[in-house]
């Protein structure tokens, strides 16, 4: 099986923008473009409530970790974890400096309400598999927290989602190595994005330059 070089790796993260648009993954990720929105700025102060690297506490038998670091080699991929929750279980693995067996349990935290899309549900399932990678384990699901609705959405960790995983981030690797960003049609999901100012997506609308000359030789001809 092929593997990556931690010098090639992609941020996990970007399987999200990926999969909401490729040209936004490739503006942010390729062309180093960014901008803040209100939706941004709340995503990240949630997270910030989330993260607290390298730091874990345990409640009765749940060890609960905080901004863990990931990786998958065979993905070529790296991110954090916001909350990775280990219970112990006899069907579990085990972990370095701990007695017993624990099952891995992976939370995301997000603002506002679940999406209509998988998104959110594909990076989660991104930080599952860098984690069964990583400590050998099989982790069937996990869950999404999100901050308008104050809740847990429980995520299955099916073999479609992880084929759509793999398959995002191969074609994620062979845009980033050609340098390329894709193009876009506009549409009503461009409104939230907040890239939208430098995407100009409905510039993607306009016709060509030599459309626009053949209808204006058209028009001096008629």
């Amino acid at each position: 099986m092929m593997e990556y070089r931690e010098e090639d790796y992609l941020m996990l993260s970007g399987i999200q923008h990926f999969a909401f648009c490729r040209r936004q993954w490739a503006l942010i990720h390729i062309e180093q473009q960014w901008a803040e929105n209100v939706h941004t700025v709340e995503g990240e102060l949630l997270h910030k409530n989330a993260h607290d690297p390298y730091y874990s506490e345990k409640r009765n038998d749940v060890i609960i970790s905080r901004g863990l670091p990931v990786h998958s080699r065979t993905m070529g991929v790296s991110g954090v974890c916001d909350i990775v929750e280990f219970r112990r279980s006899e069907e579990g693995v085990s972990l370095h400096g701990h007695r017993g067996l624990f099952q891995i349990y992976p939370v995301e935290y997000k603002r506002g309400k679940p999406k209509d899309t998988d998104i959110d549900i594909l990076q989660l399932t991104a930080q599952a598999m860098c984690l069964e990678e990583m400590l050998a384990a099989r982790i069937e699901e996990g869950a999404l927290f999100y901050g308008e609705i104050k809740r847990r959405e429980k995520v299955l960790f099916t073999e479609e989602l992880r084929a759509q995983v793999r398959a995002d981030f191969a074609e994620m690797h062979q845009i980033y190595d050609r340098k390329y960003t894709p193009k876009v049609r506009w549409s009503k999901a461009c409104n939230a994005c907040s890239l939208r100012d430098i995407c100009l997506p409905k510039l993607g609308k306009a016709p060509s330059v030599k459309a626009y000359i053949k209808n204006a030789i058209e028009e001096e001809s008629g």
